[in-house]
């Protein structure tokens, strides 16, 4: 097992995935298909989801914050409320000056949910098993993505009657779930056994606290431009089968195979990172992603041609990365502001996946797959930056926790 207790972080990761499950169907794929018939226009569609994660990108920071120190509970109730409430009023026909406002406050409140989760996967994690905990933790909500945006724009081609009552329901077992945990509050030690860690907290000094933080700072270019890569290909996926002259069932196999190379890269880099140091497969795991985005951007017959190996070094290669990078920030962030930190760098990557659209737009048209090369050029350069700046918070690490101690 990778938690010391396991019931905490099981629920909070299954709070979190049905969550991403009902507002993937809600904003992605229900509410773009039926706008017309509740008096919205596609325009504003794209308001109401706009706003709603923005206000999340944006308010990860503040709100672990305030949840760290005053607990998680209120913040996930919050959300879930919430979260009803817009189903209810999305189907009660409200206008859109309303939702724009609902799915703004659901974002704020929605924004304690990833970082809490990581937070207490992270507190809880055994020793020596860290960087595995909360790559998985990291991984899990992708079920709850594609099952929203996938199986609820599928049913709504097939029997869109149904979506109302299931996507309530869901959000109902988010609210139960998020009952159950309403007593818990984060640690501020850095160890998952439940104590606060007050003591120390209070008698850190300033220079203390400014040296956490500088750390977290020096994590931020790399966690905005890693997360721009990816970023790039958002609004390119059926263009880019266009191109290739391929179906979805034609990405049926590469899908399998990279998701399955995917997994079993995150689990032994997970056991390395966490044996060794998570830099040690940080770098081979961008070099690997920037090799195979590389290639993709050759041409596409090259790309039609190679789509299994493709699909199979992509699987590897984020495995590897994420097991590096989620073992990495592990590492650094400040035991007593966890979720604040976690927040500040989800929000920071948020940044650089909303920027990745844009950049990808304009480079197709122009370019075509060669977009892809811009990504692989992005992880040459956050592998460069772990090589220069990035490599100092290794070296700090020993330091800060014997002053800790």
């Amino acid at each position: 097992m990778l938690w010391t207790r396991p019931s905490l972080p099981l629920r909070l990761i299954a709070l979190l995935m049905v969550s991403e499950f009902v507002r993937a169907g809600l904003i992605v794929a229900f509410l773009p298909l039926m706008a017309a018939q509740y008096g919205l226009s596609t325009a504003q569609v794209g308001s109401i989801v706009g706003i709603h994660y923005l206000m999340d990108a944006l308010a990860k920071g503040p709100v672990g914050l305030v949840t760290q120190r005053l607990g998680l509970g209120g913040a996930l109730i919050g959300s879930s409320v919430l979260g009803l409430g817009v189903i209810l009023a999305v189907l009660g026909g409200a206008g859109f000056w309303p939702l724009l406002m609902l799915a703004a406050v659901w974002g704020v409140f929605y924004a304690a949910l990833w970082p809490s989760v990581m937070a207490v996967s992270q507190q809880y994690a055994v020793t020596g098993r860290e960087a595995r905990a909360l790559s998985l933790t990291n991984l899990s909500v992708a079920p709850g993505i594609a099952l929203g945006t996938l199986g609820i724009g599928q049913l709504m081609l097939r029997s869109p009657a149904g979506v109302p009552t299931l996507l309530l329901a869901a959000q109902a077992v988010v609210t139960v779930l998020a009952l159950s945990l309403a007593a818990l509050r984060l640690s501020s030690g850095e160890k998952g056994s439940g104590e606060t860690g007050g003591n120390e907290t209070r008698s850190q000094s300033f220079e203390h606290w400014k040296a956490q933080w500088q750390k977290v700072a020096a994590l931020l270019p790399a966690a905005f431009a890693q997360m721009l890569a990816p970023g790039l290909l958002v609004t390119l996926f059926y263009p880019l089968l266009r191109r290739l002259n391929l179906s979805l069932t034609d990405l049926l196999g590469p899908a399998v195979l990279g998701g399955a190379c995917l997994l079993a890269a995150l689990l032994l880099a997970g056991r390395l990172a966490d044996q060794l140091s998570p830099r040690a497969v940080l770098g081979p795991g961008l070099l690997l992603l920037a090799f195979t985005f590389g290639l993709g951007g050759y041409s596409a017959e090259l790309l039609t041609r190679s789509l299994w190996l493709i699909a199979a070094l992509i699987g590897l290669g984020y495995g590897t990365f994420m097991a590096g990078w989620n073992g990495l920030v592990g590492q650094t962030l400040p035991p007593q502001n966890r979720a604040a930190a976690w927040g500040v760098v989800m929000a920071t990557e948020a940044l650089g996946y909303s920027l990745g659209p844009v950049l990808g737009g304009a480079l197709w048209q122009s370019g075509g797959v060669r977009v892809f090369w811009l990504g692989a050029g992005v992880f040459l350069l956050a592998q460069l930056y772990y090589w220069g700046l990035g490599r100092r918070l290794g070296q700090e690490r020993s330091s800060v926790r014997a002053s800790e101690d």
